[in-house]
């Protein structure tokens, strides 16, 4: 009878051995997720090529939202036109400096396609509710039916690539969207 209790008590302390190492695992996966969602926060706020309004915004989506939107996304090479400042264009050597001026406000021009505005328009990223924003980027559907010669889809913004992103990081660009100033189209 005590070699069976005792069988029973390794048999309790190597599972809560293991559940311990476990909860360990977890905790530290957590702190280092943490401390990299940091790291793209800050790096979000040093990339941002425009001055931010952070009031009644959530600064750490904006923060994420940005390093998504300039170092991940690549948004500003379609919806910024020209993308680069004068004097600022890495292709050609120089020290890349993006066009504030008319950061995110479309007027690229892709065959009968024109990039859209992404800046806010009463608050709103192009006007849209987060909810519509998530269901552009999720299924591409045209809200504006812009060109319905090629049916109700965006034909040009790569949303299929897109819409694999999660609901958090769609809402960090759009918080970062948020928070941008309005501009108008480039030449």
């Amino acid at each position: 009878m005590k070699m069976i209790r005792n069988a029973l008590n390794v048999t309790a302390l190597v599972g809560l051995v293991t559940a311990l190492g476990a909860v360990t695992v977890a905790a530290n996966a957590q702190t280092a997720q943490a401390t990299h969602d940091q790291w793209r926060i800050k790096r979000g706020y040093q990339i941002a090529p425009v001055p931010l309004d952070l009031k009644g915004k959530n600064p750490a989506l904006v923060g994420l939202g940005s390093y998504l939107v300039n170092a991940v996304g690549d948004c500003s090479g379609c919806h910024t036109n020209p993308e680069f400042a004068p004097g600022g264009d890495p292709y050609l050597g120089q020290k890349k400096k993006i066009n504030a001026a008319h950061y995110l406000a479309g007027g690229q021009k892709f065959g009968p396609f024109t990039s859209r505005n992404l800046t806010p328009e009463n608050g709103l990223p192009e006007g849209h509710t987060f909810a519509e924003f998530r269901k552009i980027i999720r299924t591409g559907i045209d809200l504006e039916h812009l060109h319905p010669q090629f049916g109700p889809l965006l034909q040009v913004m790569p949303w299929p690539t897109y819409q694999e992103m999660s609901d958090y990081d769609l809402r960090a660009i759009y918080e970062y969207l948020r928070a941008i100033p309005p501009a108008k189209p480039g030449p």
